[in-house]
């Protein structure tokens, strides 16, 4: 009989048992459905308008790496760097019209006066020369180099292939006026300051661009739809009444 009186004790305990693990089960259950929300959050954002169709963030189009590190300012350090870099060199090709076989001439015969002199001189001061290291271009990177720019040439002279083959008139007409723009751009400015325009663009445009990426990506599907819109236009007014002759399948 002395056993008795705890029995309904250890009922007790079972039932708040019970009603513990029912809380529990409640709150997983809650905190899986919060978590299936930024997934549904994370699906609409997928949906959102990128510009030219992309699906990557802009360091992975621009290609990743230390590459696509300097042309975001990852570190600025390196990115001003650069760019100085860029702009010493613009500024003493164009603006001083320095050429770069004199240019290439004069930091040669800098270096090898210092490093001689520097060699000649450690003897009487009683310092350890200086170690020059041995410089050599590795085959491997030349065949990679080599390898790459075969496959980027081979790839664009498939596109020329095709746009030739008269199959896209969209592209034909795009390529053309493509081409158009950059003949009179390329009549304004010599090769160098079109390279070192389009090396600053590099620098500016893409970091710009991620930063207000939520703002230009809405702007530029309106502009982008009305360009669709007055192409339709343009094709059924022009183009549709173009002749055209048949095409060979490969």
């Amino acid at each position: 009989m002395a056993d008795h009186p705890g029995e309904p004790e250890s009922l007790i305990e079972k039932i708040a048992e019970k009603i513990h693990d029912d809380k529990s089960s409640s709150s997983s259950s809650s905190s899986d459905s919060d978590d299936d929300k930024p997934s549904h959050t994370d699906s609409v954002k997928s949906k959102i308008y990128r510009l030219f169709g992309r699906e990557k963030p802009v360091h992975k189009v621009l290609g990743g790496g230390k590459p696509a590190d300097v042309f975001l300012w990852r570190n600025k350090k390196i990115s001003a760097g650069v760019l100085g870099g860029a702009t010493a060199l613009w500024v003493l090709f164009e603006l001083i019209e320095y050429h770069l076989i004199t240019l290439v001439c004069h930091v040669l015969i800098f270096s090898l006066a210092v490093l001689f002199l520097w060699s000649n001189a450690s003897k009487f001061i009683n310092k350890s020369p200086l170690h020059i290291p041995e410089v050599s271009i590795p085959e491997k990177f030349i065949l990679e180099v080599a390898s790459a720019l075969r496959i980027e040439i081979n790839c664009a002279l498939s596109v020329l292939r095709n746009i030739a083959s008269g199959r896209d008139l969209k592209k034909f007409l795009g390529v053309i006026a493509g081409l158009w723009v950059l003949s009179i751009v390329g009549n304004w400015f010599n090769f160098l300051t079109l390279f070192y325009i389009s090396f600053v663009l590099l620098h500016t445009v893409p970091v710009l661009y991620e930063k207000y990426e939520d703002k230009v990506d809405p702007f530029a599907e309106k502009a982008i739809a009305e360009i669709k819109k007055q192409y339709l236009v343009f094709d059924a007014k022009v183009l549709s009444k173009v002749v055209r002759g048949p095409l060979k399948k490969d």
